[in-house]
């Protein structure tokens, strides 16, 4: 029976990519992307030369049929996201989901995901986070949900758009600005960057910038582990 692969691909350096991945793209007969501009990077990088068709956040639904069709004449087909893991704040649900129910096979093949990265560097010393990928961009929406993640006092893992992080990073000032952050930018690539402090610290340092670049991945810290000491 045909089989749809659920790819992880790299969030930045290219050589993070498993040789399963690799050897699955190779094999499958057609492949599913969020931008195909994206992955063709990726394909070129390793000389892999594949139909792409594109499925991404708006059109998921329809080109899950579109892929139950494909899988129904007998393809083989692989699903990767613009980077990491499909399915975690990027698309892959809806497409799982619709294949699955169509009776068809779905395996992943695991590999690198940006909040895992941040996770393995943070130092946390619980067994316990959670992963609330983007928040609103309304402030008081945003405000609100950061309330509440941060009154559970668990660590907690967010995404941020470069430009949007020092509005992020002002919303946990205000709630608690003692509180410890750590800001992942431009993971495993040239200028990968990780930056720790109190949230006020944190901010007043990317505030002094004159552009961020790359996105970001921010970590919260449990009020246990993020007492800041006056001197």
């Amino acid at each position: 029976m045909s089989t749809l692969y659920i790819i992880a691909t790299p969030i930045g350096n290219l050589e993070d990519v498993t040789y399963r991945a690799i050897s699955t793209l190779k094999e499958v007969d057609v492949i599913a992307c969020e931008d195909t501009r994206v992955t063709m990077r990726l394909l070129q990088h390793y000389g892999i030369n594949k139909r792409l068709i594109a499925t991404h956040a708006h059109n998921e639904k329809s080109s899950a049929m579109g892929i139950v069709k494909l899988l129904e004449e007998g393809h083989n087909i692989a699903f990767v996201s613009d980077a990491g893991t499909p399915g975690i704040s990027d698309p892959g649900a809806q497409l799982v989901e619709v294949v699955r129910s169509a009776g068809f096979t779905v395996v992943p093949i695991p590999g690198v995901s940006a909040v895992a990265t941040a996770v393995s560097v943070a130092g946390l010393m619980g067994k316990s986070f959670t992963f609330e990928g983007f928040v609103s961009v309304k402030p008081g929406k945003r405000k609100k949900r950061l309330q509440e993640l941060i009154n559970r006092d668990e660590a907690f893992f967010l995404y941020e758009s470069p430009f949007r992080l020092l509005k992020l990073l002002g919303a946990i000032v205000e709630i608690e600005p003692t509180r410890v952050v750590m800001v992942g930018r431009e993971m495993t690539k040239t200028f990968e960057e990780y930056v720790k402090g109190s949230a006020l610290e944190v901010f007043t340092l990317f505030s002094e910038r004159d552009s961020i670049k790359g996105e970001c991945v921010v970590c919260v810290f449990p009020l246990k582990s993020s007492e800041v000491k006056e001197d």
